[in-house]
């Protein structure tokens, strides 16, 4: 009976000292891994500093935009392929050699590393690829410095080219310098001339990042500035998501959009950035699903659907969102613009939670938008209607009305909703009455300044109109 006991306190014993600490360890590695994961969720839904300071630049062998990338992704740093990456030297060549042989690969990382800076002619990178593309910009990237530089027999219409992609990353810890200033300074350019005018020249000028009938694209972390015309412009693109970037131009440099999207659909773009010359976003025709969330915009022309009809043309948006942002020092807040004579639709938009701050023109609707004093009166028109505008808060320049509501004679603009709009004068207690012409809708809640131009119902030459829906 006596070697039972001993027996059985053996076992224990022996289960005390080898099983226990194991099990210990494993629980404790499982919760190591619990507060990790919650930790880089905090992380992504931090909200965007105005300060141009960013988070550092991600790894290429980890990319936080592909939430299933691995370590199986083969790495192209542009310098094994003889890129210089000293300002001066022509790179274009081993850029498009290690783009080349990157999309021949399953998964791939194209890197350029920092601490260099590529000078890179025009060019565009072609697919479609065999597999998913990340291209990891750490260093500089920089163009050909002005229009004398520039190659005489490449296009002065863009810089950077992604035609026919798709699934690929444009993120990094990088810088893109457009090199805009001998652009912004042509003769030509409007705020060169005298009084404004234009001298009649060419006056071409490129965009420095375009993506072209391409769908699954995620740009991330990056800071571009001072692009000679447009910074970025997603052209018949699907599947759009646009995260923590930096956008910067000085306030008077000319059409230097910060992100242009046309035709295309499936738009994401978040907790970014812009500061320019002209509209922080700009929607042009054939654009839907469009979500815009986070952004800081100023100083600058502000956010924008358009414009929209020139040249008669038609154009057709719907479904987009505008939330959770705020504009500074812009000539314009939330706006849509349209030309005379052309047709179409704008509908299904709103504008939520945002914060105006020093804003000329907080809220606008422009259906008779022209460039010159010679644009005359049309019967046709892109028809507007189904706008939201919730949760609006800030100050406006006193110099004009904080909404402005210009609709077209002939299609009225239709199912305007306001509601929570607190707007007040940056200086001075003088409120401007707002502006409406021909335009319907309603009141959700009382406004500051108060409202009583919108018309009620709906239009009888709306309900009579014969256009064809989008």
């Amino acid at each position: 009976m006596a070697n039972c006991h001993v027996s059985r306190l053996i076992f224990c014993m022996y289960f005390i000292c080898f099983f226990l600490p194991s099990s210990q360890a494993r629980w404790h590695n499982h919760r190591k891994h619990k507060h990790t994961h919650h930790h880089k969720v905090s992380q992504i839904s931090a909200p965007p500093s105005p300060s141009p300071s960013l988070p550092p630049a991600p790894s290429p062998a980890n990319p936080p935009s592909d939430r299933n990338a691995n370590n199986t992704s083969t790495l192209f740093d542009v310098r094994k392929f003889g890129a210089v990456g000293d300002g001066m030297t022509d790179d274009t060549e081993p850029f498009k050699m290690a783009w080349d042989s990157a999309c021949q690969a399953d998964s791939a990382v194209i890197l350029a590393p920092s601490g260099f800076s590529f000078m890179i002619q025009p060019t565009i990178f072609t697919g479609p690829c065999e597999g998913r593309l990340v291209f990891q910009v750490d260093g500089t990237l920089t163009p050909p410095d002005g229009p004398d530089s520039w190659p005489t027999n490449k296009s002065r219409h863009q810089w950077l080219v992604f035609y026919r992609i798709n699934e690929m990353s444009l993120q990094g810890g990088g810088v893109i310098d457009g090199r805009g200033q001998k652009w912004w300074d042509l003769p030509c350019k409007p705020h060169k001339g005298i009084n404004g005018t234009r001298v009649p020249r060419p006056c071409d000028s490129p965009i420095a990042i375009r993506f072209f009938v391409s769908s699954n694209l995620t740009v991330q972390g990056l800071r571009i500035k001072d692009s000679p015309q447009f910074h970025f412009r997603f052209d018949n693109c699907v599947n759009v998501h646009v995260e923590s970037l930096h956008i910067t131009a000085p306030a008077l440099s000319p059409n230097t959009d910060g992100i242009h999207v046309e035709n295309t659909s499936g738009v994401e773009i978040y907790d970014s950035v812009i500061s320019n010359g002209d509209d922080c976003i700009s929607i042009g025709s054939g654009c839907y699903d469009v979500d815009i969330r986070n952004l800081t915009c100023g100083p600058g022309h502000g956010i924008s659907i358009g414009s929209l009809g020139n040249h008669n043309s038609r154009a057709c948006v719907s479904n987009i969102t505008v939330r959770d942002s705020v504009i500074k020092a812009s000539d314009n807040g939330v706006r849509i613009k349209t030309w005379q004579g052309g047709s179409g639709a704008v509908s299904g938009v709103k504008f939520s939670n945002i914060h105006m701050v020093a804003v000329r023109n907080p809220l606008i609707i422009d259906q008779f938008y022209c460039l010159t004093k010679e644009c005359t009166n049309q019967t046709s028109a892109v028809s507007v209607s189904d706008i939201i505008y919730e949760s609006i808060k800030g100050t406006y320049d006193i110099g004009r009305p904080p909404m402005r509501f210009a609709c077209s004679d002939s299609v009225p603009c239709a199912n305007i909703t306001l509601s929570d709009i607190e707007l007040l004068p940056a200086q001075g207690d003088i409120v401007h009455d707002p502006f409406c012409w021909n335009a319907y809708g309603q009141l959700q809640t009382l406004t500051i300044p108060p409202v009583s131009c919108l018309m009620e119902g709906t239009p009888r030459s709306l309900l009579d109109n014969n256009m064809e829906s989008c």
